[in-house]
């Protein structure tokens, strides 16, 4: 079991990694406008930071280090799609990739959101 469980927190680290690429190559095909610069720009600390986390959960040292974590993560892809939203919305950005960035960070909280809860006993089944 646990062998499947280091599967499943290396295959989450490089989904996140995967997702950091494709945020910073989307953002530098955003308009050069102030404001949707403005937005891009508040958009890549959040959404490059969620792997970041998640790596710093694997090499935590305690269960609450790890569950904290993954709530940092959890909570930096919530921001992100705020900021996706905005762009999509304020700015009337219509990408398929902006449509799959949308659709993996929320993806990614949920599975981030089912850990947490899963590692605080919380998950009924």
């Amino acid at each position: 079991m646990q062998n499947q469980n280091s599967k499943l927190k290396i295959k989450l680290k490089d989904r996140a990694y995967n997702y950091s690429i494709k945020i910073i190559e989307f953002l530098d095909t955003l308009p050069k406008d102030q404001s949707a610069q403005v937005i891009a720009n508040q958009l890549r600390r959040p959404a490059t930071s969620i792997g970041a986390n998640i790596v710093e959960a694997q090499a935590s040292s305690s269960r609450i280090d790890f569950a904290n974590f993954l709530s940092h993560s959890l909570k930096s892809a919530n921001e992100s799609l705020y900021w996706l939203g905005l762009l999509k919305d304020a700015k009337q950005i219509s990408n398929p990739h902006l449509d799959y960035l949308l659709n993996e960070t929320n993806e990614l909280a949920n599975i981030l959101g089912s850990s947490i809860l899963t590692i605080k006993g919380k998950n009924k089944f």
